[in-house]
């Protein structure tokens, strides 16, 4: 892209890159500029800011378009420098590089771009003045919360929503990047796999509003216990100011601690379950959950289109984000009835006479045991389908029997499981009951056992849901039952 269209690209609210801002935004990182092979190379002075001009960083060279920006970044198996002349012959304009090379862009020379990623991402994040920024964790339901936030702030005015699983120390900077000056909400999810990753990312974002869903165990293996869970979780609220808000899980083991940890930072703490925002009423259909929304002192009927408690909570905690931002309860009511599940979170289909539901999106002992319940309170013979659940190191046999048995209490009819970790949740389950429970090696073996079982079940209908984690590829399964 070049300076003429320059007009064009203020006029789209997108943010322009130049010269001067990418030195500004990475300054930290001793950000220098590189002429281009063959120009000469006396000083950054010699490149106009209007030399690069861009509003767009890309990191994979599969999706650059002219104009933009290549970042390079490096890994164990992969090296974006080894892409910085493909990117040239894509259109890509500049380079940001941690060591130059001969190319026929600019480069500016960082020293870590890893790190520049953020840098930039926080840079454009202070330039935007109008935005607010909501950020929420949690060792499930971020997704779906997220989801219920963008229809609630997605009406009101243009709203970015962290898209897929775009939620590490890479992808939460690559979403701010995507950032318009025409965006006046950001709903950010923040995820961990160690601690102080979210420290990281929520410098990085520097939410006005930081809501912790639940501390469960996902990630068990990575932080050692739930304590150190907690301990990374809560580095949510560490940048909030007393003008800033922190929202609180009220149910939850750790809630008096995330709430001592949140009231050091901010004397804005909103609970959610039992205290200022809570639910009564509950009605949990196969497919949707009523409830009467309590907020402040207001009282408003909710039909809310997911299934399951969990959701119900999940609304809670997105009523509350927007309560602290002033937003109109009516507003949020109206938001929460056009929430719609994400893709692999309890989508369900019909397969002859069976329900097939799809929780396969991921995994952990927090969300297998929401998915249980809401399986018992479907229709037909219940049968829950059960990769494995990864990243609990130490604790994955202790945590696969326990799961088992929570299964086992919940009434369901059937339990098949699957991977290295199966007979474990079956032996839990048979400790509660006589519960119909298999442990299969794999999903070819399971299949084998699934679809003759549904076939001679066509005059008793089932519902089956499936859920393992995101390497288990669950959905295989549906596919293969569908297509079959």
């Amino acid at each position: 892209m070049t300076a003429d269209n320059d007009n064009t690209i203020q006029s789209q609210g997108l943010y322009v890159w130049q010269v001067d801002n990418l030195l500004a935004a990475t300054a930290s990182l001793n950000g220098h500029w590189q002429l281009a092979a063959g120009q000469s190379n006396a000083g950054q002075t010699e490149l106009a800011n209007n030399a690069v001009t861009s509003n767009r960083i890309a990191t994979d060279t599969r999706t650059i378009k002219s104009g933009d920006i290549f970042l390079a970044l490096s890994g164990a198996n992969f090296d974006g420098h080894d892409y910085i002349n493909q990117a040239a012959a894509q259109g890509a304009v500049a380079a940001i590089v941690s060591r130059p090379i001969s190319t026929s862009i600019p480069q500016l020379v960082v020293s870590d771009t890893r790190l520049a990623l953020g840098r930039l991402a926080a840079y454009r994040r202070q330039q935007h003045q109008d935005l607010t920024v909501i950020a929420i964790t949690g060792s499930s339901g971020k997704t779906t919360c997220k989801e219920m936030l963008g229809s609630i702030f997605g009406r009101l005015a243009p709203t970015l929503i962290t898209r897929g699983n775009l939620n590490n120390d890479l992808g939460v900077p690559m979403m701010l990047l995507e950032l318009s000056d025409h965006h006046r909400y950001a709903i950010l999810e923040l995820g961990a796999n160690h601690i102080g990753e979210i420290a990281y990312t929520t410098e990085i974002v520097q939410p006005d509003v930081a809501c912790i869903l639940n501390i469960g165990t996902a990630h068990l293996g990575e932080f050692g216990s739930r304590e150190g869970i907690c301990q990374t979780k809560s580095e949510i609220y560490h940048t909030l100011t007393d003008t800033q808000f922190a929202i609180v899980p009220d149910k939850d083991d750790f809630t008096n601690q995330l709430r001592r940890i949140a009231e050091k930072h901010t004397s804005h703490v909103i609970g959610f379950g039992n205290t200022d925002v809570s639910a009564s009423h509950l009605d949990v259909e196969p497919e949707r959950s009523e409830f009467k929304l309590h907020i402040g002192n207001q009282v408003h009927d909710i039909n809310l289109p997911l299934a399951g408690e969990h959701n119900v909570n999940n609304a809670l905690a997105a009523a509350a984000c927007a309560y602290a931002l002033n937003i109109d309860v009516s507003d949020i009511v109206i938001g929460l009835e056009n929430a719609r599940p994400a893709k692999g979170r309890l989508n369900s289909q019909i397969l002859g006479m069976h329900r097939l539901i799809d929780d396969t999106y991921n995994a952990n002992p927090h969300s297998v045991r929401a998915a249980a319940k809401v399986l018992a309170a479907q229709t037909g013979t219940q049968v829950m389908v059960l990769g494995d659940i990864a990243e609990l190191g130490d604790a994955a046999v202790s945590e696969h029997q326990s799961l088992g048995r929570t299964i086992a209490t919940t009434g369901i009819n059937v339990l098949l499981c699957v991977g290295e970790y199966a007979p474990y949740t079956v032996a839990g389950a048979q400790e509660i009951s006589d519960i119909s429970a298999h442990a299969f090696a794999d999903k070819d073996s399971l299949l084998a056992y699934l679809q003759p079982y549904l076939q001679a079940q066509q005059a008793k209908p089932c519902t089956v849901l499936f859920k393992g984690s995101r390497a288990m590829q669950m959905e295989t399964l549906i596919n293969a039952l569908v297509e079959e």
